[in-house]
């Protein structure tokens, strides 16, 4: 069973910096995309960064410039570096990551990782 380990919220202020990771358990596929989405209370969940298995990394516009993804494919594992955070970026933030089982494709979810930003 494939198991994706979240870890670096918290609590910062407005202009602070933290850095997220996505752990995926190894087993008998490869892992293609990785990303990372945010829920904040009373919205839809929306995409804030994804990163290719070529590395191509993509952000959603409002986090261009402060937020930095980067994946390391030999621990499958995929970070979000976020610097200058400002209030609105406060949300729950779920790893997500499609993989590749031989003809195969499945997709799978984090359990979320609440990251708040306030003085």
């Amino acid at each position: 069973q494939v198991q994706l380990v979240e870890s670096g919220g918290g609590l910062v202020q407005p202009g602070g910096s933290l850095r997220l990771s996505c752990a995926v358990s190894q087993g008998n596929f490869s892992v293609r995309v990785m990303g990372w989405h945010r829920q904040a209370p009373g919205r839809q969940r929306e995409v804030v960064a994804f990163i290719t298995d070529r590395t191509s990394a993509h952000y959603a516009d409002s986090v261009k410039g402060r937020f930095t993804i980067s994946r390391d494919s030999a621990k499958n594992t995929v970070y979000l570096q976020m610097n200058n955070l400002k209030s609105e970026d406060t949300a729950v933030y779920y790893c997500n990551v499609d993989l590749r089982w031989g003809q195969k494709e499945s997709n799978h979810w984090g359990q979320g990782t609440q990251v708040t930003v306030s003085s």
